[in-house]
């Protein structure tokens, strides 16, 4: 079978790293280019790291992105241009940025999760049935812990988790968005949906969605172990888009969720 030609941009970040680890022993794939924001006066796994532009992603079948919002709309211009498909794990979008994925995916076939983990899409998925299936009685809030160099909060998990307590009521998410919390021991629930974030140690991800009706509480928890769940479910995603056609899809669609 013939190897699909890989981009990862972001290559010094965590997940920049852990995806070359994971690529090079994924026999699926063979990475073509490494992209940074700054020159990188050095060779990683026999390539030297570019800029973004279009030379980077010439030879690419797609890119694998997990930065910051800014440079990932800066790569989906070009990658509009070159018709080039991307996977996309960075969070924080604001929801203007959010349109414009939605724009760019009407050229190219782009993967978005806030969360490559299958176990945290499956908690996702149980997160809507619940939130379906209990009354209007049950209010609902989301927890979330991670390492002390993650800038964003909530996490993009935790704001999709907040997304499926939403589909599940048939509400609009940004009406339903509550406090967001930074490192509080404790936090309320409210007719919204409330976050609290933790930042600490060297945490790579627990989240737990919480439902209660002032008599009894429905706890929904994951907590990951490896930084490689991540980076092979992004390759995972990679291979699944490259059949599809442009759109915007998710972990959801992979996983054929209904």
């Amino acid at each position: 079978m013939k190897k699909i030609n890989l981009s990862i941009t972001g290559c010094m970040g965590r997940m920049g790293q852990q995806l070359i680890r994971s690529s090079k022993n994924n026999r699926n794939f063979k990475l073509v280019s490494l992209t940074e924001s700054q020159m990188i006066n050095r060779k990683i796994e026999g390539i030297k790291p570019s800029l973004n532009n279009i030379d980077s992603f010439k030879n690419t079948n797609v890119i694998i992105d997990f930065t910051v919002p800014k440079c990932t709309l800066d790569v989906l211009k070009i990658a509009s241009k070159l018709k080039k498909k991307v996977v996309i794990g960075t969070t924080g979008f604001t929801k203007k940025e959010e349109n414009l994925i939605k724009k760019f995916s009407k050229k190219i076939p782009i993967l978005k999760a806030g969360n490559m983990s299958l176990g945290v899409n499956v908690l996702m998925y149980l997160t809507e049935i619940a939130s379906k299936s209990l009354s209007n009685n049950f209010l609902s809030k989301v927890y979330e812990v991670h390492h002390k160099h993650k800038i964003d909060f909530p996490s993009g998990t935790a704001l999709m988790l907040g997304q499926g307590i939403a589909d599940g009521k048939d509400k609009n998410f940004y009406n339903l968005i509550g406090k967001k919390y930074l490192n509080k021991k404790s936090f309320p629930y409210s007719n919204k949906i409330n976050f609290n974030s933790i930042r600490k140690g060297e945490v790579i991800g627990e989240h737990e969605v919480r439902f209660s009706s002032g008599k009894e509480i429905i706890r929904l928890n994951h907590e990951s172990f490896d930084r490689s769940l991540y980076s092979e479910g992004a390759l995972t995603a990679a291979k699944w888009l490259m059949t599809k056609k442009p759109g915007l899809y998710s972990m959801r669609d992979l996983l054929n969720f209904k």
